[in-house]
Parts: C-alpha cells; sequence; structure tokens
C-alpha cells in the first residue's frame, strides 16, 4: 500500500472516530479499563452488531484521550485491500511524523483481515496499549482470541443487558424499588426485551430488519462461507432447528436423521462454527465425570432472544423457553461456568466456581398448581446433591420466600434480579 495512500486514509478514520457523539454506556467498559494495567492486548470479541466498535470509542471517551493520545484503524475498510505485513511499519512511521504521543493507545477493528497481524501486536505490546475487536468470515470471535493465548486478556461483548436496554429508554433505574409507577414501567420494557432482544441497533433505530439482515449475514458470511457449497441447504436447516429448539436438549445423532447429515464429524464442526460466531450456546449436563459430561446431550440456547423470534419462532408459543434464554444470556454475560442438572428431576442451570457448584437456579414463566411441585423439586433435588442451602426460581413476575427441607427457596421476578 502506498504511504501516501495509507497516511490519508489514517487520517481520515481519526475524524470519524473523534466526532462527538451520545453512547449507551455499556457495563464491559469498567472491566475493560481495569486490566489496561497488566499491559496486555485486551481483545473483545462477540457477536457482529454487538457493539464493539461503539465500545472501542466509549474507552477512548472514559479515557479522556485526545487525537494525538490514540489512534483508531478500522482493517475492514475497502481502502485497506492492498495493505500488506510491510505496511504495518508505515503505522508506527506515520505515529512518529504526526507528533502522536510515545504511549499512544491503540484501538484497532477488524484487525483479523490482515495476514500475520499477531506478530505486529506481539511486537509492539510492550510499547503501546491495544484495544482490539473483530470477527468475520476469516477468522471468528473466539478465534482471535486463541492466537494471542496467554499474551491477552480476552473480553465477550453481548448484546445489551436490561439496564443498558433501560438505558438506551432513557429509563433512571435507580428508584425502582420504591417507585411502583416505575416498576409498572419496569415491567412493560423487560417483556419489550424478551420478545426484541437487545442487539443495539435494532433497539436504538426501532427496525427489526436489522435483525433479520444480522441473522442472515451470520448465516451466510460466518457459517456457510467456511463450508462447500453442498452443505448450503443443511446449515440452514441446522440453524432453524436449533432456533425451534431453544433450552432444550440436542441429541447430535437425532440430529444427524432430521437434517439428513451422516458424517457427525461435519455437523459437529457445523455446530463448533456456530458457537465461535456467538450465535448458538452449548451447555452440558453436569457431572463429576468429564466423559460422562461428553456422552449426555447438550443444551442449546442462542445469544439473543430477537433473533429467535424474528426468524420464525413465535414468541406467544412458550414465553418461558424465551425467559429461560435470556437468564442463560445473563449468566453467560457474568462470565459464570453454566450447566444443566438432570437426575430423577431437572433443574435448568447450576453454576461451578472452581471445583463446587455455588448456585442453582430454575426457572418458569409462571408458578401454578400444574407445575410448582415439578419445578420445586427438581430445584431441591440439585440443593440436596450440591449441599446448597439458598436456591432461586426466577419468573415473570412472581414474588415470595418459601421454606422445606431446611432449604431456603427464593422466587423473583427476572426483570428484578437483573437489575440486582
Amino acid at each position: 500500500m502506498k504511504r501516501e495512500e495509507l497516511y490519508y486514509v489514517l487520517s481520515e478514520q481519526q475524524k470519524d472516530f473523534h466526532k462527538e457523539e451520545k453512547f449507551i454506556e455499556r457495563e464491559l467498559t469498567n472491566k475493560a479499563l481495569s486490566f489496561i494495567r497488566l499491559k496486555l492486548p485486551i481483545i473483545i470479541t462477540g457477536l457482529r452488531r454487538a457493539g464493539k466498535s461503539t465500545l472501542l470509542k466509549i474507552l477512548k471517551k472514559e479515557l479522556k484521550l485526545k487525537e494525538k493520545e490514540c489512534i483508531y484503524i478500522d482493517f475492514n475498510d475497502e481502502r485497506f485491500v492492498n495493505f500488506e505485513v510491510e505496511d504495518f511499519q508505515k503505522i508506527l512511521d506515520f505515529l512518529n511524523e504526526q507528533d502522536y504521543s510515545k504511549k499512544c493507545y491503540f484501538f484497532l477493528d477488524e484487525i483479523q483481515e490482515v495476514e500475520k497481524w499477531e506478530k505486529w501486536i506481539n511486537r509492539i505490546k510492550d510499547e503501546y496499549p491495544i484495544f482490539i475487536t473483530g470477527s468475520n468470515s476469516k477468522l471468528l470471535s473466539k478465534e482471535i482470541s486463541t492466537v494471542l493465548t496467554g499474551r491477552s486478556i480476552n473480553l465477550s461483548l453481548y448484546p445489551f443487558s436490561f439496564k443498558e436496554f433501560l438505558k438506551s429508554k432513557r429509563i433512571n433505574i435507580d428508584e425502582f424499588k420504591i417507585d411502583l409507577g416505575l416498576q409498572a414501567r419496569l415491567r412493560k420494557e423487560f417483556l419489550a426485551l424478551l420478545s426484541l432482544g437487545g442487539i443495539p441497533k435494532a433497539i436504538i433505530e426501532n427496525d427489526k430488519r436489522i435483525l433479520k439482515e444480522l441473522y442472515e449475514n451470520i448465516i451466510y458470511r460466518d457459517i456457510i462461507k467456511r463450508f462447500t457449497q453442498n452443505l448450503e441447504k443443511p446449515i440452514k436447516e441446522i440453524s432453524i432447528y436449533l432456533l425451534s429448539n431453544i433450552s432444550k436438549e440436542l441429541s447430535i445423532r437425532s440430529l444427524s436423521k432430521t437434517i439428513k447429515i451422516k458424517n457427525l464429524s461435519t455437523l459437529k464442526s457445523i455446530l463448533d462454527t456456530f458457537e465461535k460466531a456467538f450465535l448458538f450456546f452449548f451447555i452440558n449436563k453436569f457431572d463429576f465425570s468429564i466423559r460422562k459430561q461428553i456422552q449426555n446431550p447438550r443444551k442449546v440456547y442462542c445469544v439473543d432472544n430477537g433473533l429467535v423470534t424474528n426468524s420464525g419462532f413465535k414468541f406467544s408459543q412458550d414465553k418461558g423457553k424465551m425467559l429461560e434464554n435470556l437468564v442463560f444470556i445473563e449468566l453467560k454475560r457474568q462470565n459464570n461456568e453454566v450447566y444443566y442438572f438432570h437426575e430423577k428431576k431437572e433443574c435448568d442451570f447450576v453454576v461451578r466456581e472452581g471445583i463446587k457448584i455455588r448456585k442453582a437456579i430454575q426457572v418458569c414463566y409462571e408458578l401454578n398448581n400444574e407445575n410448582k411441585e415439578r419445578e420445586v423439586n427438581g430445584l431441591l433435588e440439585a440443593l440436596e446433591k450440591f449441599k446448597l442451602h439458598n436456591g432461586l426460581i426466577l419468573t415473570y413476575d412472581q414474588e415470595e420466600e418459601i421454606k422445606i427441607k431446611n432449604k431456603k427457596i427464593g422466587i423473583i421476578p427476572v426483570w428484578k434480579w437483573l437489575l440486582e
């Protein structure tokens, strides 16, 4: 790439990066800032359109960086099409010639577009604070973080949480515990989140078409592009199957028969790619034996409810499954190691910390005469198995506390749990 051409593109990108804008503050911001002191590249991964590029601008704002104290580079810019490995040095030359700070912050977007980028990062990481984001068919989010294993901090950005969703609606939640009117508004907004999901641009612009476009981008650009052309139809069928079976157990062999992919290795590779693209997640049934964990069916969840409801799934069919999916994503956002538990009865989620299970959580839209015994007993079995004293049942809008068999079970609306 010609030096003058590269310098021009870099200068133009800085103008856009430093424009005055209003942002919805993200919960990951403080965590990302806290790792700067470790002097390692910070890699922010996540779903397409989750707000990774915007987060870079938020970080710049929080750090109060002036124009010559940071540089932003979007390697997905079509003007970088002729960028080659030796051009990395020209970026450093640009900083020197333009009198940038010697401790200039690097904000690097879609860096996987350039080959051997990791060698450059490894060369400069001791001199500059570095933030990296990116995800596309060349290198999916989770793969970016593995390239610099042991030499980077890896963080995952998810779609809006309920708190972030409310911030986008300019709702102040500080007084929700004592303001009954605000509580009614929060329940209404929570129902919207439950159905619409939290993709930032779709929420801010109030446009569901963005969800459809995002879903198709992931399927075609992140998944299908990685496999042979004759797998396009099966991959689409798998994605629809998964969207229609959120929170259910998934058997590889039964899915193979349904989709008519005989090669189980190919099918597993497709599912793995879905997970690397942050579209679907698969959790194991908890067992102290790793071998049994692998042998048992896994459960499937989607990164965003909006992608489920806007891709053929009818929200009214099972609000309980959508509620469970939302709880799972929040547990993932909190960086929990999550399993499901099933022996004689079933508990939706158990959370492992270290070598022990520390939490057991049951999710149902409404506790009633038909399901209360099943839900409570499933939770109790998990509490007794892991010697826990307290358990949690998350519902749409019920709240109480019950004591049974020396165990305390809190029943809490999911919307309140998300705000605590």
